[in-house]
This record gives C-alpha cells, sequence and structure tokens, in this order.
C-alpha cells in the first residue's frame, strides 16, 4: 500500500508554506491512490500550544484535506497520537546509535559549535568540557559521507552529508529526549510511509535520516520516495515562518476568507509534478 503523511509542528501558526507542502501532498495521494496520515509532531513540548494545535485542525479543514488516518482532534490527538506516547521507541533506536558508537556528548551552545571545524571541535574528539544528565548528544558524521535521495519523478540527488549538515543533535539539552531526526524516522518507519513530499530545506535532512537507517539496519527506509518542493517567500524574499502575522493562515483566513488562491498555485503545481512521477 502507498502511503504518505502531513506533519506539522504545533510550534506557531501554521503559514502559506505549510499549505503549499500540505495541498501538493493531498493532490499527489488523491492521483495516486495513496493512503495520506495526518501525524503532528509535539515532541518540542515546550513550544508546543493548545492554540497552535487548535490552528492544524482549522486549517485542514478550511483548506479542504481530508486525511485517511490520524487524530480527529486535539482531544483525540493528546490522548491517541501524541509523540510522547512513543519515546520508549525513539529511544530504544538512541540506545542503538550510543551501542554503534555513533554519538557524542556536547556542551556546546550552537553558536560556540559552529565557529569550530570537525578536526578542531573538542567535544568530537572526546576532550569537551564535564557533561551531566542534561548534556546534550550528537551524531558524528563521517568523512565522507555522500547519500543518494530517490526522487519522486524517479531521478536520484546526491547530497554531500558532510558539507551540508553539521553533526545533529540527537539528544537534546535539559529535557534528554530524542529529538527530530529520531522521532521522524522511526515514526515514518512504523506508520510504513512511502513517499514524502518536503520543503528544499529539509534536503540535508533527508540525507541524514537515510543515513540513520542505514546504521540502524532499517532498509525500509531507503526505498522511500521523495520530492523536495521550492520554498515559498515574504514580500521581503525571506523564508516563510511560523508567526501570527500576515503569512499566517491564521491572518489569511480571517482577511480574506477562501483559500482558493492557495489551492489553486499548490494545483497548478501538483498537476506539473503528477506527469513525472515513476509511483
Amino acid at each position: 500500500m502507498k502511503k504518505t503523511r502531513i506533519a506539522p509542528t504545533p510550534s506557531g501558526y501554521l503559514h502559506a508554506g505549510n499549505a503549499f507542502n500540505f495541498l501538493l501532498t493531498d493532490r499527489l495521494a488523491k492521483a495516486t491512490g495513496t493512503k495520506l496520515v495526518l501525524r503532528i509532531d509535539d515532541l518540542d513540548a515546550e513550544r508546543t500550544r493548545q492554540e497552535y494545535l487548535e490552528d492544524i485542525f482549522l486549517s485542514l479543514d478550511w483548506l479542504g484535506i481530508a486525511v485517511d488516518e490520524g487524530p480527529s482532534g486535539v482531544e483525540d490527538f493528546r490522548a491517541n497520537w501524541s509523540q510522547h506516547h512513543r519515546l520508549e521507541r525513539y529511544a530504544s533506536s538512541v540506545d542503538e546509535l550510543c551501542g554503534k558508537g555513533a554519538l557524542y556528548p556536547c556542551v556546546c551552545s550552537r553558536q560556540h559549535f559552529e565557529r569550530f571545524t570537525r578536526e578542531t571541535h573538542t567535544c568530537r574528539s572526546g576532550h569537551g568540557g564535564v557533561t551531566t544528565g542534561s548534556t546534550p548528544w550528537r551524531f558524528r558524521i563521517p568523512e565522507p559521507c555522500r547519500v543518494e535521495v530517490q526522487q519522486l519523478d524517479g531521478t536520484n540527488e546526491q547530497v554531500d552529508l558532510a558539507a551540508s549538515l553539521p553533526d545533529p543533535i540527537i539528544v537534546q539539552r535539559g529535557s534528554g529526549r530524542p529529538a527530530y531526526q529520531i522521532a521522524s524516522l522511526s515514526d515514518d518507519l512504523d506508520m510504513g510511509i512511502t513517499w514524502i513530499i518536503r520543503g528544499a530545506d529539509l534536503l540535508a535532512s533527508t540525507a541524514f535520516q537515510l543515513h540513520l537507517a542505514q546504521l540502524l539496519d532499517r532498509p525500509a527506509f531507503g526505498a522511500v520516495l521523495f520530492h523536495h518542493h521550492p520554498l515559498l517567500a515574504d514580500a521581503q524574499g525571506r523564508k516563510l515562518s511560523k508567526s501570527a502575522g500576515a503569512s499566517s493562515l491564521k491572518a489569511i483566513r480571517e482577511a480574506v476568507g477562501s483559500p482558493d488562491r492557495l489551492i489553486a498555485d499548490a494545483e497548478v503545481y501538483a498537476e506539473a509534478l503528477v506527469r513525472r512521477l515513476v509511483l
């Protein structure tokens, strides 16, 4: 069975870029007889808000997107679908990575970490500062590390992972929870996802999750197909981000009322992509 998903995070109000991704995924799912799953990535409990969860369901309803699997509303989500019900599953993958020597504790802030090369970074070499139970753990990306990403149109994209992504955090600072990369990979595997639509900014994340899957001996993820669409930008040419500003779906709903323009733009792109599919 072909299966795909939309996976919003309730860390802010959804924006027009999210709508484009959801609509594109929905149209391709309908065109290819693919089951559409709603998965809400709420691992970041500190940034999750009730109003942001409500906005996800309001936005999907406004856009006319009906999923085949997933929570029916906020209460159903909290009771049955939250990622916090799957923490043990994620932790088992973290333990596997630790057992393979792929992780290292890192006491550095993001700004401090980015000042060093992989060769000069003291935490990476095992000579960092004093660690505690709240110290985050990073994944040691090997060099070289080239990853092939299989595309929905039958082409392959080569990603130089070591050049594209700093060593990502796998266990979060303070909370000790597994981070996004592990949770997303685990959920896609457990849900049987066969293809994924993502923004172009997540190409390196896709390559990293493929590398993780290979290291963890999860070959099913290696068969997943991807498409990374261009990002929508604001009037100043900046990438859209979650906010309560003019680009949020909440603001657009209140000001415009109709999602017709968003739907039309996504459908034009979807029709062109469908002609190139190899599903």
